[in-house]
C-alpha cells in the first residue's frame, strides 16, 4: 500500500479544510449547545456542501453520484473533524445511503439515491438497541409478515441523525433470536409511517441522535432491502465501513486538539519562559506525536483495504479503529491536562474536543472490542 494520497485526493482534502475553517469555526457548537437547537445543525451549510458534491462521493454515477471511494469522502470526514463539524455527512453517506447502495434493489436505488447525492434527502440506520453492545446479530426489534407487507415491532437507540432522516433503514428480526446470524432483514420506513415515534437524544457530545419506537408500524411489500433474512452481512459491510468514516473524524479532531495543545505549550509562560520548554511536557507531547502518525497510517490502511477490496480488510479496519480510539481519547485528555486549570472550564473549546473524543471512541466498538475481533480473526 502506497499510504499517500493522490492530488486530486489532497485538493478535495485541502476543499475541506478551507470550507470547515471559513464555515464552521467552533462557535457553532457552542450556539447549538447553549440554543438547544432542534435540529443540531444548519440546513443551509448542508446545502453547501452538497453543491461541493460531498454527499454524493459514494453514490454510484448511475444515481446522480459521483462513484469514489472510501478514501476520498475520509479526506473531506478529516477536515470536517478538525472543527466538530455537526452536519449528517458521515450518518447520511456511509449509515443510511450506503446502506441502500450494499442492499437495495434497482428501483430503490434509482428511486432515493439521487435525493441523497444532491443533498435533498436524509437517510439514517437503525441498528442500535439497548443490548446490542457493538453486535448487529443481537436484535429484539422484529418484523412479522402480514398479507403482502410486515408489522414492524420494537425500539432503536442511538440513530445518529434519525430526528431529521426523511428514511429510515432499520434492521430487524424476521426469524430466530437474538445473536443469531440468520434471520435479520433491513427495511425502509419513511419518517412519516404511523405506529413510528421519534425522540430526539441528547447526547454529552453534542451530536444528533434518536431513540426510535415502532409500535405495529405497517409496511408494504417494497420496504425489503434486500433479501429477507439475509441482511445482516451487507449492514456489517456498511457498519465497517462508517467505521473508517468515523476513524478520519476522529483522526482531525485528535490533530486540532494537538495543534491548539502546541500553541499554549509554546504561549503560555511560567517562570518567565514558555512551559513548553519543560522536559516533562516535551515528552508527553512527544508521545501524542508518535501516536497521531502512527494512527494515520491505520487510517490510511483501512482507506485502501476497503477501496482495494483486500482480503484482510476487517483486520485494518479494527487496527484503524483500536488505534484511532487510544489516540483520539489520548491528545484530548492530554492536551486537557497540560492546558492546567483554564482546560477545565467551559469558556475553553478543549472540553468539546474531549467530550466527542470520548463519544467516538465507545462508537462501532471501542479499542478492547476490535483488539479482541483482531485476534478472533487471526485464528487466536
Amino acid at each position: 500500500m502506497s499510504l499517500v494520497l493522490n492530488e486530486e485526493q489532497k485538493l478535495l482534502k485541502t476543499s475541506a479544510a478551507d470550507f470547515a475553517r471559513k464555515e464552521s469555526p467552533l462557535s457553532r457548537i457552542r450556539a447549538f449547545r447553549d440554543s438547544d437547537d432542534e435540529l443540531g445543525f444548519s440546513r443551509e451549510l448542508w446545502a453547501s456542501m452538497a453543491a461541493l458534491g460531498w454527499p454524493a462521493i459514494l453514490v454510484p454515477e448511475q444515481y446522480g453520484g459521483l462513484g469514489l471511494g472510501l478514501t476520498e469522502i475520509c479526506c473531506v470526514i478529516e477536515e470536517l473533524g478538525r472543527n466538530l463539524v455537526p452536519e449528517p455527512l458521515l450518518s447520511n453517506a456511509l449509515l443510511g445511503s450506503a446502506a441502500i447502495i450494499e442492499a437495495g434493489s434497482e428501483e430503490q436505488k434509482s428511486r432515493l439515491l439521487p435525493a441523497v447525492a444532491d443533498g435533498s434527502g436524509l437517510v439514517a440506520l437503525a441498528w442500535q438497541e439497548r443490548k446490542t453492545r457493538y453486535d448487529p446479530a443481537v436484535i429484539e426489534a422484529s418484523a412479522s409478515s402480514s398479507g403482502d407487507g410486515w408489522i414492524l415491532e420494537g425500539e432503536k437507540v442511538l440513530v445518529w441523525d434519525g430526528h431529521v432522516a426523511d428514511v429510515l433503514v432499520v434492521s430487524a428480526r424476521t426469524s430466530g433470536a437474538p445473536g443469531d446470524h440468520e434471520g435479520v432483514s433491513l427495511f425502509l420506513v419513511d419518517k412519516g409511517a404511523a405506529g413510528l415515534k421519534i425522540t430526539r437524544q441528547q447526547t454529552m457530545d453534542l451530536r444528533n441522535a434518536a431513540v426510535l419506537r415502532f409500535d405495529s408500524v405497517e409496511l408494504d411489500s417494497d420496504s425489503l432491502l434486500g433479501t429477507a433474512g439475509e441482511g445482516l452481512a451487507p449492514l456489517q459491510v456498511v457498519i465497517d465501513r462508517a467505521t473508517v468514516g468515523l476513524c478520519a473524524e476522529m483522526m482531525g479532531s485528535a490533530e486540532a486538539v494537538f495543534a491548539m495543545t502546541l500553541d499554549y505549550l509554546k504561549t503560555r509562560e511560567q517562570f518567565g519562559v514558555a512551559i513548553g520548554s519543560f522536559q516533562a511536557l516535551k515528552h508527553r507531547a512527544a508521545l501524542i506525536f508518535i501516536e497521531l502518525e502512527l494512527s494515520r497510517s491505520a487510517l490510511m490502511g483501512a482507506c485502501e483495504a476497503v477501496d482495494a477490496s483486500a482480503d484482510d480488510v476487517a483486520k485494518k479496519i479494527s487496527t484503524a479503529k483500536a488505534r484511532l480510539s487510544d489516540t483520539a481519547v489520548l491528545a484530548a485528555y492530554e492536551g486537557l491536562q497540560m492546558h492546567g486549570g483554564v482546560g477545565m472550564t467551559d469558556e475553553h473549546d478543549i472540553g468539546f474536543y474531549l467530550k466527542r473524543a470520548r463519544a467516538a471512541e465507545l462508537s462501532f466498538g471501542d479499542a478492547a472490542w476490535h483488539r479482541d475481533r483482531f485476534a478472533t480473526l487471526e485464528g487466536f
